[in-house]
């Protein structure tokens, strides 16, 4: 089905949400092609070259469909930031629509659709030799007592976080560190950014239908070769503080090449472990995206008509 592309309103973007193993990137690429438009990744998992089967990133066949951006553009050694992803994001977007094209952000990671709604925190950068001294200490001391630090130093920022969430307390600690300031005190601040209007799709499968498809999802995953692709990152040595060394799969696949569990035993957690994470995605979205509209179900080419005819109003 083809259909005429939208107007060349400044700003337009259609964003397509929703958690893992929804139908999200299929929606997004029959969008693509039904209105002129470039598809642009908002998963902070699928900016990674190594990880292409682990986050099931769309393959040769699909990118020839529509143009894709975003996706595989970072190395597993770089530590891809919020920030980071939403300035190459707002790059994208205006080079789609420079060249008539419809932009299209798809992904499950909620803080990148939330920034890309509301602009990022005004927060100072931060000097190399900072961000270096924060995870050294990190390395010290370790999660749960950088966290105590954070909270000597933060305490409203320390409440905020759970010291299993390494990356966002090693963010406020080198904020405090560098600025003497809260980042708490820089996130209450209006933030600067384009003007956007955004078209917000939500895929919310019921629990049945979405633990099936991650089940079938993660078979699919290992008999497409993920676990050689967890070989080949673990191979690189890399730290495991970085954010692709902790993509779903990645551990788990590594304890089955350490010989801890065997392969049937590896995708049994791996399911397990994806079904959690879709559960918090899902608790997000609800909470998060109240002016989006939400199909219920997983996508299929039945909703295309209802989804084109949102798009168009």
């Amino acid at each position: 089905m083809n259909c005429d592309p939208l107007g060349k309103d400044v700003g337009e973007v259609v964003v397509v949400a929703g958690p893992t193993a929804s139908g999200k990137s299929a929606a997004a690429l029959a969008i693509a092609e039904a209105f002129a438009g470039t598809v642009i990744n908002a998963d902070s998992m699928q900016l990674y070259r190594e990880l292409a089967v682990l986050t099931a990133r769309p393959g040769p066949e699909l990118l020839a469909r529509a143009p894709h951006r975003l996706y595989g553009v970072l190395s597993a050694a770089e530590r891809g930031t919020a920030g980071r992803w939403l300035a190459l994001a707002h790059s994208e977007i205006a080079m789609a629509r420079a060249v008539g094209r419809l932009p299209i952000l798809v992904g499950g990671t909620g803080m990148y659709l939330k920034m890309l709604a509301e602009g990022l925190a005004p927060v100072p950068a931060i000097p190399p030799d900072i961000r270096a001294a924060a995870r050294a200490r990190l390395a010290e001391l370790g999660a749960a007592a950088l966290h105590d630090e954070l909270a000597r130093r933060d305490p409203i920022m320390a409440a905020r976080l759970q010291h299993s969430d390494t990356q966002r307390v090693l963010r406020a600690y080198e904020v405090m560190a560098f600025t003497g300031t809260s980042l708490a005190e820089f996130q209450r601040q209006p933030a600067a950014q384009p003007k956007l209007r955004l078209s917000m799709l939500l895929l919310l499968p019921p629990r049945a239908s979405l633990v099936a498809a991650i089940g079938v999802r993660a078979t699919q995953m290992v008999a497409a070769g993920a676990v050689a692709e967890v070989e080949a990152l673990l191979a690189q040595r890399l730290d495991p503080s970085l954010p692709a060394m902790k993509a779903l799969g990645v551990r788990t696949l590594g304890r089955h090449l350490a010989g801890e569990i065997n392969r049937d035993e590896a995708i049994a957690l791996l399911q397990r472990e994806t079904c959690a994470y879709a559960k918090r995605q899902i608790t997000w979205f609800r909470h998060q995206m109240p002016g989006a509209r939400v199909w219920n179900t997983q996508f299929s080419e039945s909703l295309m008509p209802e989804m084109f005819s949102f798009i168009r109003q």
